[in-house]
């Protein structure tokens, strides 16, 4: 990954992300679709972030990142980084901090935990 994405806060090391490679033909074509378009409305087509700071949300825990924290994904697959909270676990979190491609959240209310159901 270009350095460049990690200093602007577009890529957050050691996390996981997809990518695609293209060809140059396909990046040339993206690119003339994307220049049209902007021509054609004077909109920002960019999509914001599905949460914002201070959102509260319930949310049923997926998976367990690299750093050991909790993930959950929201609407559009937008990840909701929550540390503390383990897979299978259901939390009431509080977002602290929104970025275009991820989301912190602190946990203010575990409703369910994996370790109920192991009885």
């Amino acid at each position: 990954m270009p350095k460049r994405e990690i200093d602007n806060g577009s890529i957050v090391p050691g996390e996981t992300y997809r990518v695609a490679i293209l060809s140059a033909e396909a990046v040339d074509e993206e690119r003339d679709s994307q220049s049209q378009s902007r021509s054609n409305t004077s909109e920002s087509t960019t999509q914001s972030p599905p949460v914002k700071q201070g959102d509260k949300r319930t949310l049923s825990i997926e998976s367990i990142g690299d750093q050991g924290d909790g993930i959950a994904k929201v609407e559009r697959g937008y990840v909701v980084i929550v540390p503390g909270a383990r897979p299978g676990d259901e939390v009431e979190v509080e977002i602290q901090n929104a970025r275009e491609n991820v989301a912190f959240a602190e946990v203010i209310e575990a409703v369910s935990s994996n370790t109920d159901k192991a009885d």
